[in-house]
C-alpha cells in the first residue's frame, strides 16, 4: 500500500467521525425543540437527498481536478454546514425555525458529502491495481466502519449531560457557547477541520482523464448514460443491486436501532447511539474478515445477505445487555463481510467501463435513491404508529427476500454468460466510453 493512500484513510476517518457525530448532534437538537420522531429521519432524507441531485455533476468534478485537492473543497463545504447549525440557536429563530435551519444545515453538509465521495473512492483505484481492491476496500470500509463508531459514540458522549456540563464549565468554550448541541457542534467542528488538514498532505496521483464536459444538460444526459452501462454490466448489476440495498438498510437501520433503543430498552439518545457503535464494531470485524475473499471470488458472499436479514429479526426477541450486544455485533459483522467484496467488485467494474469519478458518482446515486425511499418508508411507519419491533420484521424479511431474487439473477446470468468470471480482474479503464 502506497503512502497516500493511508492519509486518504485517515482524512476519511475523520470527515466520517465528524459526519456521523454531527447526525448524534442534530438529532439532539431536535429533542431538544420538541420535533416529531420522523423529523431525525426526514434530516438524513435531504441529507441523502443532495447525492441524487447532484450524482450527474460530482463525478466530472472529482476527475477534473486531482483528488486530494477536490476532497479538501468538499470537506470545506461540510464546515460550512457544521458551522451553520451551530448558529442556528443564536439567530433568535423560534423552535419551527431553527428545526428548518437543522435541515437546512445537514443538507448542505450532504451537498460537501455528496462531493466528497467520488474523489474518496475514486482515489482509491488510481492508487492500487485490481488484485488489491478488495484488501483496499477493506482497509477503507473497516476505517469507515471504525470512524461511524467512534462519530456515533462521540456524539453521544458530547451530548451526555455530564460530559455538556463540563465542557460548558470551560472559560473559552461558555464564552462561545450557551447549550449542550452547541457546545458539541464545536468540538465536531474541530475534527472536520481536521479532516481538511490532511486532505491537503494527499500526494496527486498523476492520473489524467480526458477533459470533462461542463454543460449541466449534457453532463445530465452523460450520467444517465454511465447510469445504464453499469446496470447493463452483468457483474456490474449484480454488485450493484447488493451495495444499493446494503447502503439503504444500513442508513435505516441507524435510526431503527436509536428508536428500538429508546422504546424497547428505554435508553436515552447517548445510550442508544453506544448500539450502534456496537453494530459497527461488528462491521469492522465482518470488513477484516472479507479482506481475505479474492476478487474473484467476491460473488460467493452473497448468501451471506439473507442470514444478515433474519439477524435483524432476532432484535425484538432480546432484552438483556449481553444479548443486545451480541444480536448487533453478528448483524454488523454479517454486514461487513458480505458488502467489502461486492463493493470492490463495483468498483473494479465501474473503473474498468467508465472512469474513477463517475462510476463512484454512479454507485452513489442508486445507493442513495434507495436510501431516500428507505427512509421515506420508515418515516411512513413512524407517521403511521407502527411498533418499533413490527417494523424491525418487515425490514429483516425484505432483506433476505430481495438477496434471494439478486442470487437467481446472479445465477442466471452465469448461465447465459460462461465466460462472466473471466472478466473479473481486468487491468485499464474507460473501456465503455471509447466505444
Amino acid at each position: 500500500m502506497k503512502k497516500g493512500f493511508y492519509l486518504v484513510m485517515i482524512a476519511q476517518a475523520l470527515s466520517s467521525v465528524a459526519d456521523n457525530a454531527l447526525l448524534i448532534a442534530a438529532i439532539a437538537l431536535i429533542a431538544d425543540l420538541q420535533g416529531p420522531d420522523w423529523m431525525a429521519p426526514m434530516m438524513k432524507w435531504w441529507f441523502a437527498l443532495a447525492y441524487v441531485a447532484l450524482a450527474a455533476f460530482v463525478g466530472a468534478f472529482a476527475d477534473a481536478f486531482p483528488k486530494g485537492r477536490v476532497m479538501f473543497a468538499t470537506n470545506a463545504v461540510k464546515v460550512s454546514g457544521c458551522l451553520l447549525m451551530f448558529s442556528c440557536q443564536s439567530l433568535g429563530l423560534d423552535d419551527q425555525g431553527q428545526l428548518f435551519m437543522v435541515f437546512c444545515a445537514y443538507t448542505l453538509v450532504g451537498i460537501g458529502a455528496a462531493a466528497y465521495s467520488p474523489a474518496k473512492y475514486g482515489i482509491v483505484t488510481e492508487m492500487l491495481p485490481p488484485e488489491l481492491l478488495v484488501k483496499g476496500n477493506s482497509w477503507i470500509e473497516g476505517l469507515t466502519v471504525l470512524s461511524i463508531i467512534a462519530g456515533t459514540v462521540l456524539g453521544g458522549i458530547l451530548i451526555n449531560p455530564a460530559v455538556s456540563d463540563v465542557l460548558l464549565s470551560h472559560l473559552w468554550i461558555s464564552a462561545l457557547v450557551q447549550t449542550r448541541t452547541e457546545a458539541a457542534i464545536l468540538v465536531i467542528g474541530m475534527v472536520y477541520l481536521l479532516a481538511a488538514t490532511t486532505n491537503l498532505l494527499i500526494p496527486r496521483t498523476n492520473v489524467r482523464y480526458p477533459k470533462q464536459q461542463t454543460n449541466p444538460a449534457r453532463l445530465v444526459c452523460d450520467f444517465m448514460g454511465y447510469v445504464k452501462i453499469l446496470w447493463h454490466d452483468k457483474l456490474g448489476q449484480i454488485s450493484l443491486a447488493v451495495t444499493t440495498l446494503f447502503w439503504g438498510a444500513g442508513a435505516t437501520l441507524q435510526f431503527i436501532v436509536i428508536e428500538w433503543g429508546a422504546r424497547h430498552l428505554g435508553y436515552r439518545l447517548d445510550q442508544a447511539s453506544v448500539l450502534m457503535g456496537v453494530a459497527a464494531a461488528g462491521t469492522v470485524a465482518g470488513s477484516i474478515l472479507a479482506g481475505r475473499v479474492p476478487l474473484k471470488r467476491a460473488l460467493s458472499v452473497l448468501p451471506v445477505g439473507i442470514i444478515m436479514g433474519f439477524a435483524v429479526m432476532l432484535m425484538p426477541l432480546v432484552t438483556e445487555a449481553w444479548a443486545v450486544y451480541t444480536v448487533l455485533l453478528l448483524i454488523g459483522g454479517l454486514s461487513g463481510f458480505f458488502v467489502v467484496p461486492m463493493n470492490a467488485m463495483l468498483q473494479h467494474r465501474g473503473h474498468v467501463l467508465l472512469s474513477a469519478g463517475h462510476s463512484i458518482a454512479v454507485q452513489n446515486f442508486n445507493e442513495q435513491l434507495n436510501i431516500l425511499l428507505m427512509l421515506a418508508l420508515y418515516s411512513l411507519m413512524l407517521w403511521l404508529n407502527l411498533s418499533i419491533n413490527a417494523i424491525i420484521i418487515i425490514f429483516g424479511l425484505s432483506v433476505s427476500a430481495l438477496m434471494v431474487v439478486f442470487i437467481h439473477w446472479n445465477k442466471l446470468n452465469h448461465r447465459a454468460n460462461p465466460g462472466l468470471e473471466n472478466t473479473i480482474g481486468q487491468h485499464g479503464h474507460g473501456q465503455a466510453l471509447k466505444h
